[in-house]
């Protein structure tokens, strides 16, 4: 704020005020006396001339100073309007401003870069010469409805990619912001985008590796269910042939033993409990690396005999719901096997970690969907405990539902324990042929 002039201090005012009171008094007495006082209308016709002139003086001055405030509040316009030119022309930004009929009002430096164009070809022109056709009519009407909405500024293109027209006619993919304002009665917008081709091509690149990288995951799976299944048919089959034949003749050999040969006969049966608790172990052993029911009853009765033997070793109380066994039976083969998977490792996480007394189990068809949820009433998850990373169950999980198309969350059940979820589509489609 510029300070008062000082001649419109109160006190001077106040003077001022009086002097001008005395001198019209004087004014009135020498028109009524001017005639035989000669020396006192010389003196106010004086007083009247100095009068005149001080508020010459004073106009001159004031317009003077009038004139050095505009001077300088104009300098000072035009210091703002340059220092704002030098930052727009200096942002590493592109920056294109467009009136209410969208025509290129303000194209600075990164703008040219950006597409190619020089200032002075776009100043004037529509804004659609900067955008791909396909684009041209929807930017309008969104232009012109986010001109119509309070609200001042936002991020362009949250739901979908957008893409800008370099002056050779290739596209590239942006990141913008749009803002407006009104001056004078009329609308201005403003957007401040960038070239996000490298960033793009870096997240594509990161995208197909990750995409490689479930590719290779889930064939690893694939060839690791394989290896599983000989294994357990070698198990079954010629492993347990052999113990089965080894018993036969242990029991051939016990029923000769002479009677009276106690000892013998106590190894013999000692013999054949152990050979009995290898035969289920084998078994054991070849149901955890496959359970050949699932292939030869489905995925019904292997879900359901895996709860019941997981009960009776764990002690804990089960319960498990499933849906119409021609309907599971139906589920493609790695469909089935993943959720059979999820289902074991759940289990065992249950008995390892869970601390539980019960838990619930739920298989149900919907929706063109299979959903598995597992829930306990143990100690549950923490979320830290999701982050570890020796949490390579969860991670082999999540990454089975991922490559066939679905989901798996884990969270706190209402219960306080954990909550698995799995879905799967019935008809898995593969990433990679779905890119295909």
């Amino acid at each position: 704020m510029s300070p008062r002039p000082l001649w419109l201090h109160p006190v001077i005012l106040a003077a001022g005020g009086v002097s001008l009171a005395v001198l019209v008094g004087l004014n009135v007495e020498a028109f009524f006396y001017g005639t035989d006082a000669p020396r006192l209308l010389a003196a106010v016709m004086f007083a009247d001339l100095a009068v005149v002139g001080t508020g010459i003086l004073v106009a001159a001055l004031q317009v003077l100073r009038a004139d050095r405030v505009s001077a300088q509040a104009r300098e000072e316009l035009s210091d703002s309007e340059a220092r704002l030119a030098a930052v727009v022309e200096t942002a590493m930004d592109a920056i294109v401003t467009v009136d209410g009929a969208q025509n290129v009002v303000l194209f600075n430096r990164a703008a040219e870069e950006v597409f190619g164009y020089r200032r002075e070809d776009v100043i004037g022109a529509p804004l659609e010469r900067l955008l791909p056709q396909r684009f041209r009519g929807v930017h309008r009407g969104h232009v012109r409805r986010f001109g119509e909405d309070q609200v001042t500024s936002r991020r362009m293109g949250d739901a979908t990619a957008l893409a800008a027209l370099r002056a050779d006619g290739s596209e590239f993919p942006i990141a913008a912001s749009i803002s407006h304002v009104t001056l004078h009665g009329k609308p201005y917008f403003t957007v401040i985008l960038r070239d996000i081709t490298l960033r793009k091509q870096s997240e594509d690149m990161l995208s197909r590796q990750q995409q490689e990288l479930r590719e290779l995951s889930a064939q690893a799976l694939e060839v690791r269910e394989e290896e599983k299944t000989l294994l357990a048919r070698e198990l079954h089959d010629e492993l347990g042939q052999l113990l089965t034949a080894l018993k036969m003749d242990l029991a051939w050999l016990r029923e000769r033993l002479p009677a009276a040969e106690d000892r013998l006969g106590d190894k013999a049966r000692q013999m054949s409990e152990l050979l009995d608790q290898t035969v289920a172990s084998v078994r054991r052993i070849s149901a955890d690396l496959r359970p050949l029911m699932l292939d030869d009853l489905g995925l019904a009765d292997a879900a359901g005999w895996l709860v019941e033997d997981f009960a009776r070793r764990s002690g804990l109380e089960c319960r498990i719901d499933l849906a119409p066994q021609e309907l599971l039976d139906a589920v493609e083969r790695n469909i089935a096997i993943a959720v059979y998977r999820v289902l074991q490792e759940s289990l065992t996480n249950i008995a390892r970690h869970a601390g539980a007394k019960h838990a619930w189990m739920s298989l149900e068809l919907s929706g063109g969907e299979i959903r598995l949820e597992v829930e306990d009433d143990g100690r549950g998850i923490a979320p830290e405990d999701l982050a570890k990373a020796r949490s390579l169950g969860l991670k082999g999980m999540r990454e089975r539902a991922r490559y066939l198309g679905g989901e798996l969350e884990v969270s706190r059940a209402a219960r306080g324990g954990t909550r698995v979820v799995l879905r799967l589509p019935l008809q898995a489609e593969r990433p990679s042929e779905a890119a295909a």
